[in-house]
């Protein structure tokens, strides 16, 4: 069997229980608030990043949506040409909302798939 050397710790620094788990739980915290405040740090910084992209995105959303409004007119006015214009408001209105709903129906079909 082994037998205690008689010798302490290494620096004779003996302390006890109560302190040491003291001391490991003010290490804990110190991590724990390390941690938080890097990923903190990170979220801040990709924030940025972000930013910049979502404002590009709500741009490109804003002229699709005027592209939108320029197409759904010409298909007003190509078609008042050719019938009575209450006739062929209605005939755009039906055409651009099938493809709406034809673009929703997909749209929600995929999302149940991915769920």
């Amino acid at each position: 069997m082994l037998k205690p050397s008689g010798e302490g710790p290494p620096g004779g620094n003996e302390r006890s229980f109560g302190e040491l788990a003291s001391q490991l739980i003010d290490d804990g915290k110190g991590y724990a608030r390390a941690e938080f405040d890097l990923a903190k740090a990170i979220a801040a910084d990709k924030t940025k990043t972000l930013r910049i992209s979502a404002i590009f995105l709500v741009a490109a959303a804003v002229v699709a949506m005027g592209a939108f409004n320029v197409l759904c007119f010409g298909i007003f006015v190509g078609l008042a040409m050719l019938m009575n214009p209450v006739l062929a408001g209605i005939v755009a209105f039906v055409l651009i909302g099938a493809v709406a709903a034809l673009l929703a129906w997909f749209g929600i079909s995929n999302l149940r798939e991915s769920l």
